[in-house]
């Protein structure tokens, strides 16, 4: 069975996004990126709500093209081009990029996904993750702790009725201060 890994940055009072949907404070260099490249590399897909893809497809497409693009930036294009991708959003009409609409989080679809042969499933978006953790479908978390404090803006966890068990799998730090905290779930 293919995992649903849920792979984010966050600041180290646990926000996502700052005002405004601010990531300039995300510290993602050379390094890092190479580690999500490795990370994403062998994964069957991407499972991004509308908001995220649509950041995605406006910069990963041709990014390799650019001549500033770093290595790691330029293999990223790559992966990202030729990864399947599933779009869940109930107002898109059209998705590029090896991409597939779904309008909603249908459980048994999901499990329909995870039973297909290939590797795990990057699950990326906030609200989207919330969403697939209401009805229990993560098995990993790949939380990225970047070494700032935002203040204020979108948390990452919504609250919750229950506690979520989960058991420390690896942690690592960066050469840049990144700490990730590598989570799976306790079932």
């Amino acid at each position: 069975m293919r995992k649903i890994v849920v792979q984010m940055s966050v600041s180290l009072d646990g926000f996502f996004e700052g005002p405004d949907g601010d990531i300039s404070w995300h510290r993602v260099d050379e390094e890092l990126h190479q580690h999500f490249n490795d990370v994403i590399a062998p994964m069957g897909g991407f499972l991004n709500g509308r908001v995220s893809y649509e950041l995605m497809a406006a910069y990963w497409p041709t990014a390799d093209q650019d001549p500033t693009a770093s290595g790691p930036e330029r293999e990223f294009a790559g992966i990202w081009r030729d990864m399947p991708k599933f779009v869940y959003s109930r107002t898109l009409d059209k998705a590029d990029w090896n991409a597939t609409i779904l309008r909603e989080v249908d459980v048994e679809q999901v499990r329909g996904l995870t039973a297909e042969p290939g590797g795990d499933l990057a699950l990326g978006g906030a609200d989207l993750a919330a969403t697939f953790a209401r009805h229990d479908l993560i098995d990993e978390y790949r939380i990225y702790v970047h070494p700032v404090l935002v203040g204020r803006g979108r948390r990452l966890f919504p609250a919750a009725d229950t506690p979520t068990g989960l058991r420390l799998v690896e942690s690592r730090v960066f050469g840049n201060g990144v700490v990730l905290l590598h989570h799976e779930r306790v079932r």
